[in-house]
Formats: structure tokens, sequence, C-alpha cells
């Protein structure tokens, strides 16, 4: 009918208006996840191979996983995105759910992780002997198997229920209520407690650069990733469609977050700018050494 043609001539001639903004933006995160790649490669590598493992370093490691995983979801998303925008690649839709489904799974399972590694570093400062003497030996690679599993669990219903149509509104809002109000408020409560005892430790000189690490991880994370997930559930509860333009502008800044994160480790660990060429395995070592967390310091012997 002619009015189907005109509806159809409309939405061509938005395509192609929103066409060269969406490849551009496209372009540019495909760039960051390919460099956020290398870098959390790096970090994998150094933490898995290289670096003797603390509990702290499970943490990390296990984060850096999650970034990985997220960005190679992302690079492919960006991939067909774009293949879509050229020649209607065929099945990109079904692909394209998949992905989110995935990435999705990965990015529940680094808040966890975060919380976790802030929680857990508040606690060392708060009751560092309990910490020392008392804690389980394999705390850590519990709390991070246990945090993985219970991501695959809530991530696994909600794509169940929602494929299947069985009340889709209430498991995501569940979802959402176990980020917002459970593990994101425990972040940025352990993360201001811990920033406070440390300003007034007289000793938080000697790990300023561990909980730099961690504030502004958990800043960017607050800043770049947790919009995503609110962008959607608005757009959800809503019953409207994110324009591919809007969710190509979005994950730009998740793919910013899980990209910056060696960068943070590896500015923050640089000892002066008269280092630039520091081996990376001492950069690491100088930030993620678990004996130089604040009242935490055993005692070593003199290095002359």
């Amino acid at each position: 009918t002619s009015e189907s043609l005109n509806n159809n001539y409309t939405v061509a001639k938005y395509q192609d208006r929103c066409f060269i903004p969406i490849v551009v933006i496209s372009s540019i995160s495909l760039f960051i996840c390919l460099v956020g790649l290398v870098g959390n490669g790096m970090v994998l590598w150094f933490l898995g191979f290289r670096i003797k493992k603390d509990p702290f370093t499970i943490y990390i490691l296990n984060l850096a996983i999650a970034d990985f995983g997220f960005l190679l979801c992302m690079v492919a998303f960006l991939i067909i995105i774009i293949l879509y925008l050229h020649m209607d690649f065929l099945g990109g839709f079904v692909i394209i759910k998949a992905i989110q489904w995935v990435a999705l799974f990965i990015y529940n399972t680094g808040l966890y992780l975060l919380t976790a590694i802030s929680v857990q570093r508040c606690l060392s400062v708060l009751y560092p002997i309990w910490y020392r003497c008392h804690r389980p030996k394999n705390l850590s690679s519990i709390v991070c198997a246990l945090l993985w599993a219970l991501s695959i669990l809530v991530t696994g219903l909600e794509c169940y229920f929602c494929i299947n149509d069985y009340d889709c509104s209430k498991m995501t809002i569940f979802s959402c209520v176990l980020s917002f109000l459970i593990f994101t408020p425990l972040m940025v409560l352990s993360s201001l407690t811990l920033f406070i005892k440390v300003r007034c430790s007289s000793q938080r000189h000697q790990s300023t650069k561990l909980y730099i690490v961690i504030m502004v991880t958990i800043l960017f994370f607050l800043m770049f990733a947790l919009p995503l997930r609110v962008i959607v559930l608005m757009a959800f509860l809503s019953h409207t469609m994110i324009h591919l333009f809007v969710m190509s502008l979005v994950i730009l800044l998740p793919c910013m977050n899980s990209s910056i994160n060696p960068f943070i480790y590896f500015l923050v660990g640089r000892h002066g700018k008269r280092q630039l060429r520091e081996p990376l395995k001492e950069v690491f070592l100088r930030i993620f050494n678990e004996e130089a967390g604040p009242q935490e310091k055993r005692p070593t012997k003199q290095i002359k």
C-alpha cells in the first residue's frame, strides 16, 4: 500500500541520516575495546603466571577476566552492528540478543567483584587483626566462585523468563534491585568508609597506591558502566526500543570502563616520571602487594 511505502521510505531516510554517526561511534568503541583487550590480556598474563597470587590479586585477576570477556562481547557486537548497517547481516538480530545476554552476565559479575574488592579492603582496615589472623585461607577464591555462580543464576533466570515471556519485567526488576539497592550501595558505602579511614590513618602513606587503584576503579565503574544498565532498565519499563544510535553511544561508556583499568594500574603503580620504562611486573608488584595495607604491615628485615 502507499502508506506502507511511505513508512518504509521514512525509516530508510532516518537510517541513512544516522548511518555515519553510528559507524563513527561504533568504530571508536571498537578501537577502545581492542586496546582494552590488549591491556587486560597483559594483566591476565602477569597476575596469572608471573606474580604470586594473594587474596587481593585473586580478585583483580577475576575482574580482569570479566573485563576481557565483556570487551570480547562488545567487539563481536560492534562488528555485527557495522556489518548489519552495511549489508543487512543475516541473523544479526538473533546473534546480537545472544551477545547481549552474555555481556549482561559478565557485567553483573564485574559489579559483584568490585563490591567484594571494596568490602574486603574495608574489612582489612577496620578489623586488621581478624583479617590477618582469622580470615579463612581461601576466602577470596571462594567468594569469587560464589559471585560468578550468582551472576550465572541471576542472568540465567532473567534470560529464561524473558525469552519465554514468564514475568520478564518482574525478573528484570529483581536483577536491578540486586544491583542498585544491594551491591552498588554496599560498594559505595565500603569505599567511602575505606577512604575516610585511610585518610585519617597515620600510616596512609604506606598504602596510597593500592587504595587509589580501588577507589578510582570504582569511580569509573559508577560513571561509565552503571548508566548502561539504568538506560536499558528505563527503556524496558517504558516499553520503548532503544534506537541503534543511542545504543552505540551508550556502549562507548562501558567499553571505556572495561578498557581503562589496566592503564589505572600502570599510571598509579609507576614510580615517578623517571621510570617510564619500568618493567610492568614491578609496577604491578608495587600495587598488588598484600602486605601494603594499612595496619597490616608485618615485620620485615631491613634491606641494605
